[in-house]
């Protein structure tokens, strides 16, 4: 933090400065700069922006960077409206350069400490070297500018030139070097010093935090708090009304080529299906239901990701399909299962994909009891039970049951068992389903025994 007085103060830089009362702060010559750019901050590169843009000649411009860098430039005064320094040619010459700013007015400084003093935030990063940007932007939009504008610093040097020389541009170098370190040096150009900043904002800051006077009132009876505050209290605005279709995310086709490893079209397609995941939220947050995507793991959202996929070219699709497949530990026809299952029933239907569990206790019991009465006797088919999953003798179809007693029927596809339709609490519904979901390719268990799992318990016909 800095603590300003009126004596020399030492700069974490090495420089020195010496602050004359309100009007003057003088900064020792800099050594020669090697390397590196002359400005480090955001309000320091503003400043050079003025110079750059402003300047007629960029030759001189470059030349005034030459002579920074070579530490051609002596001590630095710096008084409201002025910076002041002795710049010295290749040869030893030296020109007295001048670089001026026009001053705040006394309305612009009330302004502008007002909005200071409203964001303790502000103050604190002054003090710590740092110029608020939000400052900056408030005051520009109460129509202060705290850092100059194209064209704003007028040039006078003593080797004659009518616009920036080298000798003031070296100057402007310098002073965006000294802001760097300190942004108390704009607010001084601007007309005030630090300590009369500080005060002023500090007696602001003591008046707003005042209390009011206490005010005498009479002594009223009152009422229950609860009832004045129903009394007053306004009603809830009206829901949002939904709108009628997802909103359309930007475009990222653009003339500039994306980084190493960004894909436009994946972030596109990303961005899309937000906005159908945030309709969707809105439409059940309004309806008074929960959203059954919260808490997704990361394979799970890449199922849910590529559910989305069905409409954008195949290309695309098959790419990053691909990626989303990888991504999850899955194979592509792995991923494709997943997909289906998530079609039918989003986590769920995912999970009894996924997951074997043995049935035991009351889960086998109410398993059981279901598809006794789900079939006639001459009816009930030969069941092959390992975990959760009770595959149809001689056939390729195959139940399994989650952990919520539901049914989902199964079919086998190219070796593989596939979800084929919705889950029923009826174990012959859902055997129904995956019975016209069309021909398999016969009973991967069958010949397997009919174990029913870790309890250990068999199922024969027509039991579980």
């Amino acid at each position: 933090m800095n603590h300003w007085d009126d004596t020399a103060t030492g700069r974490h830089d090495g420089t020195t400065s010496r602050y004359d009362g309100a009007t003057e702060r003088v900064f020792a010559a800099r050594p020669p700069e090697r390397g590196g750019s002359l400005a480090r901050t955001w309000w320091g590169r503003a400043w050079l922006a003025a110079l750059e843009d402003g300047a007629l000649d960029g030759a001189q411009v470059r030349a005034g960077r030459r002579l920074a860098r070579a530490g051609a430039v002596g001590a630095v005064s710096v008084r409201p409206g002025r910076v002041t320094a002795v710049v010295r040619d290749r040869d030893g010459t030296g020109q007295r350069a001048d670089v001026l700013l026009a001053e705040l007015s006394q309305g612009q400084w009330d302004r502008l400490l007002d909005l200071a003093v409203e964001r303790s935030g502000d103050v604190a990063a002054l003090l710590d070297g740092e110029m608020p940007p939000q400052l900056v932007e408030d005051a520009a939009t109460a129509g202060i500018d705290l850092l100059p504008g194209l064209g704003e610093l007028e040039a006078s040097c003593g080797c004659g030139a009518w616009d920036h020389c080298g000798h003031t541009a070296a100057l402007c170098y310098q002073v965006a070097r000294l802001l760097d370190d300190d942004p108390f040096v704009l607010l001084l150009l601007r007309g005030r010093s630090p300590r009369a900043v500080l005060d002023d904002l500090q007696a602001r800051g003591t008046a707003a935090a005042a209390p009011e006077p206490a005010v005498a009132r009479p002594r009223r009876d009152g009422v229950d708090a609860a009832q004045a505050y129903a009394a007053v209290r306004p009603p809830l605005p009206a829901p949002p009304e939904l709108p009628g279709q997802p909103g359309l995310p930007p475009s990222l086709d653009a003339e500039t080529p994306p980084a190493a490893g960004v894909d436009p079209t994946a972030l596109e397609f990303l961005a899309a299906r937000t906005a159908d995941e945030a309709h969707r939220m809105l439409a059940e947050a309004l309806d008074g239901g929960t959203h059954a995507c919260v808490g997704l793991t990361a394979g799970q959202d890449a199922v849910r990701l590529a559910a989305g996929l069905a409409g954008t070219p195949r290309a695309f699709r098959t790419a990053v399909g691909q990626r989303l497949a990888t991504g999850s530990g899955r194979t592509r026809e792995g991923l494709a299962s997943a997909v289906r299952a998530w079609g039918y029933g989003g986590a769920a239907a995912l999970s009894v994909l996924e997951e074997e569990w043995a049935v035991e206790g009351e889960a086998w019991a109410r398993a059981r009891s279901a598809l006794e009465s789900a079939w006639e006797d001459d009816e009930r088919p030969v069941l092959r039970v390992r975990g959760n999953r009770w595959t149809v003798a001689g056939t390729s179809c195959q139940l399994r049951l989650d952990r919520d007693g539901r049914w989902w029927p199964y079919r086998k596809e190219r070796g593989r068992w596939t979800p084929a339709g919705d889950a029923d609490r009826d174990p012959a519904t859902a055997l129904a389903t995956a019975m016209s979901f069309g021909d398999g390719e016969g009973d991967e268990d069958a010949g397997a025994g009919m174990t029913a799992g870790a309890g250990g318990k068999t199922a024969g016909r027509p039991t579980a």
